[in-house]
């Protein structure tokens, strides 16, 4: 708390910077719990460091023994409760938050994890009767999602096997792909660049080669892109089941 109301620039404690709208609610309540871990932390060390240095063994005479302390056990009952009940408050609210979807969104996008890699659906594309716009990675490369800046985007989440998780580390957050269930949540990107993303969740041999590229640009020069997209002559579109099929290996 001392930290946080100081002029003192709070560390990310090993957290990326962030790159959406939801950075500045994320980064708070991920400082706010270290710095609360870590008061607790030294205190409880504190305590232990003072036992072994005033109580270490001095002789071979049997101390005299308590049975308890009642203001003491009241304190250590009251002080976690109060903390937890903290942490779960403002975990609570920032999670309604972050979970909140607007009615209309700028973009969805249909997010699909495989065995092992990434497609990609333009779910706003596909107009006059042509199919969306489809990304798919395939074995050594890696899909790239193209993305406008400041525009909200809603991500729609589905797999056809096993578990996946979507995660970009700038995005500070991740969320489980699952078999017969759509998850979804809707950033607004704030800042232009390439990101790596991840699958985050262990789902088969070939877990470590599920990377993607999330790339941000400007908003006109996204529906330039588009506009070539849609435009461009049209290609067989790599299906799921055609890109997992040239895959090696079995899953879990």
């Amino acid at each position: 708390m001392l930290l946080s109301l100081s002029a003192c620039d709070v560390p990310n404690f090993g957290f990326p910077d962030g790159i959406t709208n939801q950075t500045p609610r994320i980064l708070n309540i991920w400082k706010g719990s270290f710095i609360a871990a870590a008061v607790v932390g030294i205190f409880v060390w504190g305590l232990i460091g003072f036992a072994v240095v005033a109580y270490r063994k001095r002789t071979d005479v049997l101390p005299r023994q308590i049975r308890y302390n009642l203001p003491v056990e009241i304190l250590y009952t009251i002080v976690p409760v109060v903390i937890v009940a903290g942490l779960f408050y403002y975990t609570a609210r920032d999670e309604i938050q972050i979970n909140k979807l607007s009615k209309n969104p700028a973009m969805s996008v249909n997010v699909i994890g495989f065995r092992w890699n990434w497609q990609f659906r333009y779910l706003n594309s596909g107009t006059d009767g042509k199919p969306p716009i489809e990304v798919t990675g395939q074995p050594g490369q890696p899909a790239t999602l193209v993305l406008p800046e400041g525009r909200s985007i809603r991500f729609i989440e589905t797999s056809p096997d096993v578990i996946h998780s979507w995660w970009v580390p700038e995005f500070l957050f991740k969320r489980d792909v699952v078999p017969g269930r759509i998850n979804q949540f809707e950033v607004t990107i704030n800042k232009t660049g390439t990101f790596i993303g991840r699958c985050a969740e262990l789902c088969g041999v070939d877990h470590d080669q599920m990377n993607f590229y999330v790339k941000v640009v400007p908003g006109a020069e996204f529906d330039s892109y588009m506009s070539k997209l849609e435009n461009s002559p049209a290609t067989p579109a790599t299906t799921v089941a055609a890109a997992a099929a040239t895959t090696t290996g079995s899953g879990t």
